[in-house]
């Protein structure tokens, strides 16, 4: 790269990150509004009163997902994550407090206004337009993890174990719905613990349950209107904090992210070396990318 060429580079980052600033200052105020889904916003209903905790889910998961088993807590005897990591997309959890207990799945919740996606300077990750699935893409990630900090829910994780390390989150197996499948999770429970449809399909079910059984659950749907509304929902029989859900309110989980970037960054230029470095690394992983799509297909 000679010096005119990196100069345009530093020169049309900035500017991209300038206007970027400039507009999440804009838009802080108005994402503090009531979100609405996308036409097609797509997700699932866990209800906690159902679950056995028999992980099928988590096994699915793994498989559908070609992710390796992470049997670490089992001292490399089985799968059992105790928690989301680079290896575990989904994961349960148990609650126990004396008498009182329940099972908890934790997973990507598919925010209607995902915080990792406006923390995302390069925009590795984002939300389809008309299924509302959270996806991340590569080879514009710059591995800066920005998106880790600002979700709420802890859900993206770092392979930190390697060195072409990736973000690794439920991507709602978008891969099988594209084939008119539903998430593999879904697929193999035994006790339709976790269903998958439709948002507001699966809204109006939760609400039915809730209706039709007042005193099994706690009188809320979680992730309806939580965090500006997700689009995996809850149904409990134990206070959702206990489960580890947030008490977000009904503030957009972005709200919060685009307000610090207003204030950190209103009234001065981003730094030009910083974006001019990013985009020159977001521009190196793309063409490697399309390299190995390249080998790939000569390959086969």
């Amino acid at each position: 790269m000679d010096r005119r060429r990196a100069l345009k580079v530093l020169l049309t980052s900035a500017a991209a990150g300038t206007a970027g600033v400039a507009a999440a200052s804009k838009t802080a105020k108005a994402s503090t509004e009531a979100v609405k889904p996308p036409p097609g916003a797509v997700g699932m209903l866990y209800d906690a009163t159902k679950c056995i905790g028999c992980k099928t889910c988590v096994v699915a998961c793994a498989d559908a997902n070609h992710l390796p088993r992470d049997t670490g807590a089992s001292d490399g005897l089985y799968q059992a994550p105790v928690s989301l990591n680079s290896k575990t997309k989904n994961v349960i959890k148990l609650y126990r407090e004396g008498a009182e207990q329940s099972f908890m799945k934790a997973q990507c919740m598919h925010c209607l206004e995902p915080a990792c996606t406006t923390a995302c300077m390069m925009h590795a990750l984002k939300k389809d337009e008309q299924t509302g699935i959270v996806s991340w893409e590569g080879s514009k990630c710059v591995g800066c993890r920005y998106c880790q900090v600002a979700c709420p829910f802890g859900v993206p994780q770092f392979e930190w174990s390697s060195y072409n390390p990736r973000i690794v989150k439920c991507e709602l197996c978008r891969e099988r719905l594209a084939e008119g499948k539903q998430p593999a999770c879904t697929e193999v429970c035994p006790r339709q613990a976790v269903i998958y449809g439709k948002r507001e399909d699966l809204l109006a079910e939760a609400h039915r349950r809730i209706k039709e059984n007042p005193t099994l659950y706690v009188q809320k749907v979680y992730g309806e209107t939580d965090g500006g509304g997700t689009q995996v929902l809850y149904l409990s029989h134990v206070e959702f904090e206990k489960l580890g859900l947030p008490n977000l309110g009904e503030r957009p989980t972005d709200a919060t992210v685009r307000n610090v970037q207003g204030t950190l960054y209103y009234g001065f230029l981003a730094p030009l070396a910083l974006y001019g470095g990013l985009a020159f690394v977001v521009r190196r992983n793309k063409r490697k990318q399309e390299e190995e799509d390249e080998e790939g297909k000569e390959e086969a």
